[in-house]
């Protein structure tokens, strides 16, 4: 194929005898020539085309690059758009739904409280927060099925966050409450959240079968590590959205337990303090009250492995009156579980801290109230013997509350009873 060409552009003048030898060579010249060519034509289309591949992956860059910023002004276009946003109450009914779904995107920005600069911002992110709240209050079937997954991330993205903590010793000897919490800076954005989410619980237009998709066990999850928050405010807010939807969403009351359950066990077990163990301790003190009798196995669990062992840990003082009511609940609930209760407070007695001692008398005679004269006689030995030792103790708030016993008349009854055993 590459001959024939070379032939035919062979040119040998007329009359002109050329020998085979040298026509020969003249063709493989030619040949040669234009091989060449061709070679150096492919040479610069595929230089043309590494060119063509250099300016596209350069202009590739250059829209990644245009995009990347596009990402980055993103927030400010959100930021921008709570007042480029018409009011809810001015807009024609049939828009409102649209509008309300878009201001809740623009509410998933959280501010940095930390800048002055932004206080404008804030301000208009408060603004809109109350308005969405206020048209909540005042709108029927606000919440339909296509808005639950914006109020879910609305909410998730300005509640969920590292929380501020502060390393504190649980050996430290104060009073929990004369320390001064920390306060949460964004509060005055979190309120509304956590005021907007608990309409959303609450309301009769949220079918729990729907919404349980969306308030799935991840979000509660992440709902109680917040009660970790140094906040009161907040916790208190998280505690009755809790409350709320424990009571509404059955799909997840077993869940809810067995999550609140993890948390007493890292409390028990490893860190030793946590800010919200009083609020879930309440909040349990409320779903206790409720348990049908007979009680299930798995509640008496509850109570062996993870309630009663609370009563080991340091920070004791700052959730005792919550975790005495618990034991309170059960024993009134089954009057048997008081023998368990008791002797394990016998195994976990602080023998050198005077103030824990103390909280456990208190408990111990609450507990005796409750108890039947059948567990009494099961548990009088080992609790008489330990009465005895506070009665001796160096301590006389520890003798002078042991003493007090003799005041309630139900536990003078016990003792009266079998006072051959108790008092040979």
């Amino acid at each position: 194929a590459l001959l024939a060409p070379a032939m035919k552009a062979t040119e040998i003048p007329a009359g002109r005898k050329v020998r085979p030898a040298a026509k020969a060579l003249l063709a493989l010249m030619k040949l040669i020539q234009t091989v060449k060519r061709r070679i150096g034509s492919e040479d610069k289309k595929a230089a043309q085309r590494g060119t063509g591949s250099n300016n596209e992956t350069k202009g590739k860059a250059a829209s990644s690059a245009g995009s990347a910023q596009t990402q980055v002004r993103k927030p400010q276009e959100k930021i921008g758009s709570f007042t480029a946003l018409p009011k809810l109450r001015e807009a024609p009914a049939g828009e409102r739904t649209e509008l309300f779904r878009r201001k809740m995107e623009a509410c998933t920005v959280v501010l940095d409280f930390t800048n002055e600069a932004t206080q404008p911002e804030r301000e208009a992110k408060r603004q809109t927060l109350l308005e969405i709240v206020e048209y909540v209050n005042n709108t029927r079937n606000c919440f339909n099925e296509a808005l639950m997954v914006d109020v879910v991330n609305m909410v998730g993205a300005n509640i969920f966050r590292a929380l501020l903590t502060r390393n504190k010793d649980p050996l430290a000897f104060s009073d929990p409450e004369d320390d001064e919490p920390l306060l949460e800076k964004a509060w005055s954005h979190l309120q509304i959240v956590y005021e907007f989410f608990l309409r959303f619980v609450v309301s009769n237009d949220v079918d729990p079968k729907i919404a349980k998709r969306f308030v799935d066990q991840n979000f509660m999850l992440k709902l109680l590590e917040l009660f970790d928050s140094e906040d009161p405010r907040e916790r208190d807010y998280i505690k009755t959205i809790l409350h709320r939807t424990y009571g509404k969403f059955m799909a997840l009351r077993a869940f809810v337990r067995k999550a609140i359950q993890h948390v007493f066990f890292k409390v028990i077990y490893e860190c030793e303090t946590h800010n919200g163990v009083g609020e879930l301790l309440e909040i349990l003190g409320s779903i206790i009250n409720g348990f049908a009798l007979p009680l299930k196995e798995e509640h008496k669990d509850f109570l062996i492995k993870a309630l009663i062992p609370l009563h080991k840990v340091k920070s004791l003082a700052s959730f005792y009156q919550q975790l005495s009511y618990c034991m309170a609940q059960y024993v009134e609930k089954d009057p048997r579980l008081s023998y368990d209760i008791i002797t394990s407070m016998l195994r976990f007695w602080p023998v050198s801290i005077t103030a824990k001692q103390v909280l456990f008398l208190n408990e111990l005679e609450e507990m005796l109230e409750l108890t039947q004269p059948s567990e009494f006689h099961r548990v009088m030995v080992v609790l008489f013997r330990r009465l005895a030792l506070c009665i001796r103790f160096p301590h006389f708030q520890v003798a002078e509350r042991t003493l007090f016993f003799w005041n309630n008349d139900y536990i003078v009854k016990l003792i009266n009873q079998n006072r051959r055993e108790l008092f040979p």
